[in-house]
């Protein structure tokens, strides 16, 4: 019987399930302790027990990320998962008698207690993605854990604030629904199905900083691995901050209850979940870094207008909302590219050193709270201009840090915008990095190759026309590498060793060549042996590509000018690919023509 219902569904929906169950009991319990302290102390002191509470929860991830993370590499994370939830089950029953007992030290040790068991829980339940899904559906299930992820934390401050109120504070029922809640979230992990151990053999090291440190030099070998980490790191910064301060900020802003503030903070939530299903969407079967430095602008600008609309209460309904989404959006990219693009067999200590400084911004941000309110008097509202001001810091470092994928994303939305673009041969288009041999007519073909896919495109363009100096400008901006025509490029050392470099990054290479007939320029190159050596190294592929642009059909002249200028008619075809493995494939010229027919 238990068997049949296994196979109802897949694995990924079964830990989805099980990481969901677990975030709501985390939000639940630390929402019911936060509000078992203001009972006992008094509102005024709502603060303090925030950065108090926070910083508790907090410890483990820190002592314990590491642990986890080699755990998760030795022992089959499915394992691991399992152990983990017998543990919060035991640890909710626990819970229900530290509030039988009115025991403040008791709540405290099992909020602790609880934070351990998920500090335990994280790296493996990331690190087993790329092992139950596969690499092309890795963005749109890190998009859909985190968006059921933020539905717990939704349902989790709804539901502690909701069985405060219907049960008149009794805070023994709340914990019992807590226990019931791990009993349900075992179940579903006993379902995911058994996964090998990685075969790492790294051992447990006492001196976890020293491992954390090493894994963190171990990500800059990877391109933008660590700037990825840390910019992960600063999303929980905010989202612990926003948690902690949405309280206060309901009481002195707006003049609302604490149970009020608890309903507000879950709009927040509420917008994550909805970023991260956008950015999980647009993202597709890449990983779209170019979102990262918009989600940060979007987090600055809603975060100042909470401090300027700070006292009209409909207008923080919809910022607070709309701070989540583009908190979703910006944090969805970071959390993909760390899962690809760490090694495998240290996966789940990447993960797990991703955590450690997560947590060290949990631990920042429940300090920020203390020092505003004890230390500088700075009032909630105040708080949010803040973070507004960190935002913008982090926006402008990873536009520079991101550049080429921004430039991508931006570029394929203005493509959109500028052209009426019918594209064929897309299925041509291979998902490793390749060299297209393109077509030049104008400056906006560039528009037309990076709005056609998904990868970053480098490009090389005879310097033939005399550009004008905004154009210089822009081709700087693409960094565009200037070649004196396209014979020489076989015999130029440098051009030749900046494109195997940027295919070996994984970045595409775009040679644009002034002759229509782009299968004779291919082999050229292809028969200059340096150039050869370059495909051969890696079997890269080289795809010809067609370009032609139209004028509109608009029987008004003035209205036909007016679309031309800013819609223009397009068509781009990506040929055959001609060199793939390690075989040549040069088609003759009636199959040149053939493949460019639209």
């Amino acid at each position: 019987m238990f068997s049949s219902f296994q196979k109802r569904f897949s694995s990924f929906t079964y830990l989805n399930a099980t990481q969901f169950l677990g975030a709501l009991n985390d939000n639940i319990y630390k929402l019911l302790i936060v509000y078992f302290f203001i009972q006992l102390e008094g509102i005024e002191h709502s603060h303090e027990i925030l950065a108090v509470t926070g910083a508790i929860f907090v410890v483990p991830f820190l002592l314990f990320s590491a642990f986890s993370g080699t755990m998760a590499d030795r022992f089959s994370k499915r394992d691991v998962i399992v152990t983990t939830k017998i543990l919060e089950l035991v640890i909710m029953g626990l819970g229900v008698l530290a509030f039988a007992l009115q025991s403040k030290l008791g709540s405290y040790g099992i909020l602790f207690l609880l934070a351990t068991q998920s500090a335990l829980f994280g790296p493996s339940k990331y690190g087993i993605v790329p092992e139950i899904v596969s690499t092309d559906k890795i963005s749109k299930a890190n998009g859909l854990m985190t968006s059921f992820t933020f539905l717990a934390i939704i349902l989790g401050t709804f539901l502690a604030s909701f069985l405060i109120q219907i049960t008149g504070r009794n805070f023994i029922i709340s914990s019992i629904f807590c226990t019931f809640i791990a009993l349900v979230g075992l179940v579903t992990s006993f379902c995911i199905e058994h996964t090998p151990p990685s075969g790492s053999s790294k051992k447990f090291q006492f001196f976890f900083i020293r491992q954390i440190w090493n894994t963190l030099v171990l990500t800059r070998q990877y391109v933008s691995l660590l700037p990825a980490v840390i910019g992960s790191a600063y999303f929980l910064f905010v989202g612990a901050f926003i948690q902690l301060n949405i309280i206060p900020f309901a009481v002195h802003s707006l003049d609302l209850s604490d149970i009020q503030g608890g309903y507000l903070f879950f709009l927040t939530a509420l917008g994550i979940g909805t970023g991260a299903l956008i950015a999980g969407k647009i993202s597709g079967r890449i990983v779209e870094l170019g979102l990262v430095p918009l989600g940060a602008l979007g987090i600055s600008i809603c975060s100042f207008l909470l401090f300027i609309f700070a006292t009209h209460l409909w207008a923080v309904i919809f910022l607070v909302t709309l701070l989540g989404v583009f908190g979703g959006i910006y944090e969805i990219p970071l959390d993909a590219y760390i899962q690809v693009t760490s090694p495998n067999q240290s996966r789940g200590q990447v993960v797990a050193a991703a955590n450690f400084l997560s947590f060290i911004g949990v631990l920042f941000a429940s300090g920020l709270i203390y020092l505003n309110s004890e230390l500088f008097g700075i009032t909630p509202d105040q708080g949010f201009r803040l973070i507004s001001y960190f935002s913008f810091f982090i926006m402008v470092v990873f536009s520079f840090q991101f550049f080429d994928y921004l430039t991508r994303f931006i570029a394929s939305i203005l493509s959109k915008l500028h052209f009426c673009a019918v594209s064929s041969g897309v299925a041509n288009i291979p998902d490793c990095p390749a060299i297209y041999i393109c077509t030049h007519t104008a400056w906006n073909d560039t528009l037309l190759i990076l709005g056609s896919q998904r990868r970053r495109v480098r490009f090389f363009i005879e310097r033939e026309q005399d550009h004008s100096p905004w154009m210089k400008r822009l081709y700087k901006l693409l960094k565009v590498v200037f070649i004196p025509d396209i014979e020489p490029l076989e015999k130029n050392e440098s051009c030749l060793n900046q494109i195997q470099e940027l295919l070996r990054k994984g970045i595409s290479v775009c040679i644009f060549i002034e002759s229509w007939n782009v299968y004779s320029e291919v082999e050229k190159l292809y028969q200059s042996a340096p150039f050869s050596e370059i495909l051969e190294s890696a079997n890269y592929p080289i795809i010809p590509v067609h370009i032609e642009k139209g004028d509109s059909q608009m029987k008004y002249p003035w209205l036909k000018n007016l679309v031309n200028k800013f819609r223009i008619p397009a068509s781009i075809v990506f040929g055959n690919i001609v060199y793939s493995g390690d075989t040549c494939v040069l088609e003759s010229k009636h199959e040149h023509e053939y493949d460019f027919e639209d």
